[in-house]
């Protein structure tokens, strides 16, 4: 059941919800980490279903904090659902309105579980400095989304610029299985390779983050290329005794192909964004090889 408040306050939210609990007969413990997700009106309802969908992995208080600034006075009005068809985690989406909009710190501390982890996200939008936003200093994970941004390349050169350890973009976390069919290819005895190429559709961040990791790991020279899409399209990796590559047309399964060797046919489909979510919270200590990845884009 949503219960809705108008015109209300971070505290009153927060009773709401220990009230719904406590009417449901379930206890507010179980809760392992706290998530607010900083977005528009555009982006909320995906942001907010994916969480929904992830606390099934990980139960959670999901608080979506929806800036809608105005000449009018300040005005918080919320929509509270607990468990339910809404999974075992607490949902509460806030609407910022009026002055308000600039103070999303003051509404979101209130409703932080204590003694949790918490995590920011940005599904668009994110700031400069992640670490450095009143909502991110919260968080031990900041979670961003270059794949959402209107200029691909700036939005990189920024996480890259302003790369703190914990944070993540979920542009890199969509590269999972293809690191790791990469990784399992190399695995077995290979000749030496020489060059690597990368090969997706326009204005793809994963193909950038990829290239990036490749040239780190192999320290042979990367080029990128431009396809139909969907996503990455192709790895090629040149040896001298003829090329490896993964190649994937169609958005669910790659060809693997090795000198020597068969073809082999290798399940790389396309993930929702409740799924990379899900893989993202997996762990909250600061990834080290992004890390890595994203300061030699600088």
């Amino acid at each position: 059941m949503t219960v809705r408040l108008e015109d209300t306050s971070g505290s009153a939210v927060a009773a709401a919800i220990a009230a719904e609990r406590h009417r449901m007969g379930s206890p507010a413990t179980g809760m392992v980490l706290t998530l607010l997700i900083l977005t528009d009106e555009e982006y909320q309802a995906d942001a907010t279903a994916a969480a929904v969908s992830a606390a099934r992995q990980h139960p959670m208080r999901i608080v979506t904090l929806i800036p809608r600034p105005s000449k009018h006075e300040a005005r918080l009005d919320a929509e509270i659902a607990v468990g339910g068809d809404d999974g075992p985690g607490e949902v509460a989406v806030l609407r910022l309105r009026g002055q308000l909009a600039e103070h999303a710190n003051s509404v979101a501390i209130p409703l932080l579980l204590s003694d949790t982890p918490v995590v920011a996200f940005w599904p668009e939008g994110a700031p400069l400095l992640p670490e450095d936003d009143p909502i991110g200093r919260h968080a031990q994970r900041r979670i961003t989304d270059s794949a959402s941004a209107e200029d691909v390349d700036r939005a990189l050169a920024d996480r890259a610029a302003g790369y703190r350890p914990g944070d993540s973009d979920l542009a890199w976390t969509r590269l999972t299985p293809w690191r790791s069919v990469l990784a399992s290819a190399l695995d077995q005895p290979n000749a030496t390779i020489t060059a690597a190429s990368v090969a997706a559709e326009e204005g793809n961040a994963s193909s950038v983050l990829l290239a990036s990791w490749l040239h780190r790991r192999l320290k042979v020279p990367v080029t990128r290329s431009t396809s139909a899409g969907p996503g990455i399209t192709e790895v090629r990796l040149t040896t001298e005794a003829g090329d490896i590559a993964v190649s994937r047309t169609d958005g669910v399964t790659a060809i693997l192909s090795r000198p020597g060797v068969p073809d082999s046919r290798v399940a790389l489909p396309r993930r929702d964004l409740a799924e990379l979510l899900a893989e993202d919270l997996r762990r909250l200590d600061p990834d080290e090889v992004y890390g890595d990845v994203i300061g030699h884009l600088v």
